[in-house]
């Protein structure tokens, strides 16, 4: 009887501690906070937008809006708290269904509604207010909403937060001579005076950071992408041969995407319109708004100057966005510490699309070359972060985009289908689709999902991939016996960090003579012997990872370096070139003045385009980067002359356009410049190459950076142009190549006022110039400031801005005093947010290895 009344109390006291629990208040906070998310998605269902915007063909009159937001909920024992980042004097009114006006509170980027205007069932609000501009993207003849991850708060009161999907139907009035997209069709039209006033359909289920639209002096061109469906495009290119080339090239690699995608999936598109706009310097390469996707304009359009890899590029950018509308828009993360999940099926989906193009081999190089050393550039830092990273609050979610999620998850991802076989692969992720549909889930939600599809315990496997930072690296030992191999031993260990295991596959080849012996290697312990070795006769050189499958820093074998260019694959020569680069870094097997040496050798002999191009930069990044400032000059006249050379005699006109591009990068030779300066003016290209309009605004900034007498190049290049996007650009960048130190320093300064920063993609041009290695006696002083400005930076600019300006700003300096400005600064600051802190450690790591490698 004791213990029966004791449990009964015991369980009275939980009830009553789990009820207080439940209605203890949500604290009001900045932001949308996880507690506020948790809150408002156990409480509130049925989210019905009616949107209304007043848009001013004048940029700088304020744009009126209204919202009226219903929703059912389940419990109106708490005050509602809707999400808005800007000043209470743009609130001009909030009411609740009929009626007019309602008291509220405003406090801490929330409107505050008292629970007695709340009832349990259906709610009705409604506000009246001033559009916030930031996130409008507002230009002087068009606009473009920009809400992801948590910017349509910016603009209008809302449920900022993923799930809490929700119906949208929009309202606009613009200038009568404007277009406009958004998420779903036009259902109307009504003149009004100067204006029209459009009223679209009500769209899909969509989280708050895909509802989108926008409006300007647009080209609209519709073409067929598939039986019964038509795409819609938007676009303000006004060069006639870009337009001819590109167009048609732009709706077939959309119809391409979505057949593929409709296929693997088993499931139809999944929205009810496509559609899609080119957006002058665009912040990033897409985004995937259902019926409305933003791309960067010069992604998409192409001229016959276009490179292999600039059109590989265009493809994989539209099948990354048309695989968003299946993973990420269909079923989209609950919370945005999984917006990863999103990322790593496009980019996994888009390669997918670019291996049934492309082929196995020739995917495979690319899927190399595109996301390892991309991958490597961070989790080789001392700023490495996982996969998955945890997040408190939505106004922090920017920080988790970078390299990672789009570069090092693919790799895992592709590891995992390689761990379960592409059947139960393909079977989990289907199931997962339709299980989630139109709703939310997280990463573990799926490997639930997936388990059923494994033997392996992918549990544990992704605690190492997924939750946790860093790579490992590779050592190995080889004994011989009589000529023949006796034990061939690969040992694995982290990078930085705690022990731990990568369970991985990959290859490794044995060269000889006149064979090469692969041998399969699942390395799923801390030391293997391989022993489909064992007995085999000794070779002329190994050469690890030859299928570009494994992840980490693998070994070199420097017999190699004599036949590194008579490999026959090119995706194990790509291979190769990745492995010496990043042994460099690691002060392994290279020294930088070595490795240029090695990789000039290949100038005339490497004939694959990506290859060529992934030398080239290597080249680039030692020679700027890893040889000493006073010591550049005795490597400048032979590389001029060997980079020149083989322009000359490889025969593919790309492969002479990835050299001439290197030669323009690193020239500063009298003779050089002259030759540059004749090129530009005469507007005569190199025998077989053809240089664009871009091209030529590109020489015209290089020559504007490294002349030393006063030039007007800049804008004669700006008079040859035409389309008033591009000249913009230019006028915007004139000063940061100024020969007057004053009018830079003015020009930086003016780079802490936020209005300056709003085109982010020329901002970080801008900084690449203003603090590249020939300026860098005068622009160091600009490195505090810099620092200083990163949390405002990410509290104001969109995702990607916080690494694309450090990357600008920290990635070419090689000295001690840059350096121990990165130091002081972050012992000034101990307690900085520490993701920020991560993304300084990762743009600052070839200056920290610099330290190493030459000082």
């Amino acid at each position: 009887m004791k213990l029966t009344y004791k449990l009964i109390l015991f369980a009275v006291a939980l009830t009553t501690a789990a009820h207080a629990q439940q209605t203890k208040p949500v604290a009001i906070v900045p932001g949308v906070s996880f507690e506020l998310a948790t809150y408002r998605a156990s409480v509130i269902s049925n989210v019905k937008y009616t949107m209304f915007f007043a848009i001013p063909e004048n940029r700088v009159d304020s744009i009126y809006g209204s919202m009226r937001v219903e929703f059912d909920l389940k419990d109106a024992g708490q005050p509602l708290q809707i999400d808005f980042k800007q000043p209470a004097t743009h609130i001009r009114f909030v009411g609740r269904g009929d009626d007019w006006g309602v008291k509220y509170n405003f406090q801490d980027e929330h409107i505050i509604i008292d629970t007695k205007y709340l009832k349990p069932g259906h709610n009705q609000f409604s506000v009246q207010f001033i559009a916030g501009n930031e996130s409008l993207n507002r230009n002087d003849d068009f606009l473009y909403a920009l809400f992801v991850p948590d910017r349509a708060r910016t603009v209008f009161p809302c449920f900022d937060q993923p799930d809490l999907k929700a119906v949208f139907n929009l309202n606009l009035l613009v200038p009568k001579s404007w277009k406009v997209l958004a998420n779903a069709d036009i259902k109307s039209t009504e003149a009004r005076g100067q204006n029209i006033f459009y009223s679209f359909n009500k769209t899909d289920k969509l989280p708050t950071y895909l509802f989108s639209f926008t409006a300007g002096k647009y080209t609209d061109v519709k073409q067929p992408v598939g039986e019964g469906r038509t795409a819609e495009f938007l676009h303000r290119e006004t060069d006639p041969t870009k337009i001819k080339l590109s167009v048609d090239s732009i709706f077939k690699a959309h119809a391409d995407a979505i057949a593929f995608l409709e296929k693997w999936t088993g499931i139809p598109f999944p929205f009810q319109k496509v559609g899609f706009v080119g957006i002058p310097d665009f912040q990033f390469g897409g985004m995937e708004h259902p019926g409305e996707v933003q791309y960067k304009s010069s992604a998409l359009f192409l001229d016959d100057g276009a490179t292999k890899d600039q059109l590989i590029s265009r493809a994989n950018v539209i099948s990354h966005e048309t695989a968003h509308m299946w993973f990420g828009d269909m079923v989209t993360m609950r919370w945005f510490n999984d917006v990863w999940m999103k990322e790593v099926f496009a980019n996994f989906m888009a390669d997918k699309v670019a291996e049934k193009l492309q082929g196995s081999e020739a995917f495979s190089q690319k899927f190399l070359q595109d996301h390892y050393p991309a991958a490597y550039g961070v989790d080789r830092t001392l700023g490495a972060n996982p996969i998955r990273q945890q997040l408190d609050n939505l106004q922090d979610a920017g920080s988790l985009y970078g390299n990672i999620i789009y570069h090092k998850a693919p790799i895992m991802m592709r590891q995992l289908e390689k761990l379960m076989g592409k059947d139960n692969f393909q079977k989990g992720i289907r199931e997962y689709l339709k299980t989630y549909a139109y709703s939310n889930a997280t990463w573990n939600d799926m490997i639930g999902i997936l388990s059923k599809y494994s033997k392996a315990d992918l549990y544990a496997w992704n605690k190492v991939w997924v939750n946790q930072p860093g790579r490992p690296v590779f050592d190995y030992a080889v004994k011989h016996a009589g000529g023949k191999i006796r034990d061939f031993s690969l040992t694995q260990h982290p990078e930085n960090g705690a022990p731990r295991i990568w369970p991985q596959v990959f290859t490794i080849k044995l060269h000889y003579a006149t064979y090469d012996k692969v041998l399969a290697v699942n390395m799923d312990k801390q030391k293997i012997s391989i022993a489909a070795a064992n007995g085999l006769p000794k070779p002329q050189y190994i050469l690890f990872n030859a299928d570009g499958m494994g992840y980490g820093l693998f070994p070199t074998d420097k017999s190699i370096d004599g036949e590194l260019f008579a490999i026959k694959s090119p995706l194990e020569r790509a291979s190769a070139y990745i492995i010496a680069y990043e042994n460099m870094l690691a002060s392994r097997s290279y020294k930088p003045g070595e490795l240029l040496a090695l990789l000039q050798k290949g100038l005339t002999i490497e004939k694959d385009e990506m290859n060529l191009r992934l030398i080239n930069g290597y080249i680039s990044s030692i020679y700027w980067g890893f040889i000493k400032t006073g010591d550049r000059p005795r490597y400048t006249a032979d590389l001029e002359q060997l980079l020149w050379t083989a322009m000359e005699q490889q025969t593919a006109p790309n492969n002479k356009k990835v050299l001439f591009k290197t030669y323009q990068d690193i020239y500063l030779s009298h003779a050089a410049q002259s030759r540059i300066y004749q090129i530009w003016k005469t507007q005569q290209a190199p025998a077989g190459i053809k240089l664009t309009e871009d091209d030529y605004t590109s020489l015209a900034l290089s020559i504007a950076l490294k002349t030393d007498t006063v030039t007007s190049v800049i804008k004669q290049q700006q008079d040859r142009i035409t389309n008033v996007d591009r000249k913009n650009r230019l006028s915007f960048l004139m000063p940061a190549l100024s020969l007057d130190v004053n009018e830079r320093d003015a020009f930086f300064a003016s780079l802490g006022d936020r209005k300056n920063r709003q085109k982010e993609a020329w901002v970080t041009v801008a900084l690449a110039y203003l603090n590249h290695p020939l300026r860098q006696s005068t622009s160091i002083k600009y490195l505090p400031k810099s620092l200083d400005l990163v949390e405002e930076i990410q509290r104001t600019g969109d995702v990607f801005f916080p690494q694309s300006w450090l990357a600008a700003v920290l990635g070419s300096y090689q000295s001690k005093e840059a350096w121990q400005i990165v130091e002081d600064f972050l012992k000034a600051h101990p307690n900085y947010n520490p993701k920020l802190k991560d993304k300084i450690l990762q743009a600052a790591d070839n200056l920290y290895r610099a330290q190493r490698i030459i000082n």
